[in-house]
């Protein structure tokens, strides 16, 4: 019976290491849906807000939209779009390549009314890669909050 009860511990650690690590950012931004919307609806559009990208360029492949991103400063993420709905404001993406700690790694951006204006959440689900999971976890959070930084610099100035 201890044996038993020893392996099922064992296999239930096992199994919780394995679990996704999930990062969510949120920001709120005193402009309408529609207008953020425009800068995070196309999916290379964060090209032109997020500080960190120096281009993006789209691409098709095996029927799937993708984008690659070239981070100043060197290197490169390929990206492929899973969904993207107008109407719910929303874009659901996964990682493809990336010198990111991270693998398995797919987020959803999306905008919703709030308190005079948008609220836009980033959320991510991956398993760490290389780096422990508070590690990999302030790097994928510290791209979505320089990414609000940027978004907020680019709204404001229209």
């Amino acid at each position: 019976m201890l044996k038993m009860f020893a392996t099922a511990a064992a296999l239930v650690l096992t199994a919780g290491s394995a679990l996704a690590t999930e990062v969510t950012e949120s920001v709120i931004l005193p402009v309408p849906v529609e207008k953020v919307w425009q800068q995070i609806g196309p999916f290379c559009g964060l090209s032109d807000w997020h500080p960190a990208v120096e281009k993006c360029e789209l691409r098709r492949q095996a029927g799937a939209q993708e984008r690659v991103i070239t981070v100043k400063g060197g290197g490169m993420i390929e990206e492929r779009l899973l969904a993207s709905s107008k109407d719910a404001h929303r874009i659901k993406y996964s990682i493809l390549s990336s010198p990111l700690p991270v693998k398995d790694y797919v987020a959803t951006v999306s905008v919703k009314p709030a308190e005079k204006g948008s609220r836009v959440v980033w959320k991510a689900k991956f398993t760490p890669n290389g780096a422990s999971d508070d590690e990999a976890r302030k790097i994928i959070a510290g791209i979505f909050t320089s990414g609000f930084d940027g978004l907020k610099q680019k709204l404001a100035a229209k």
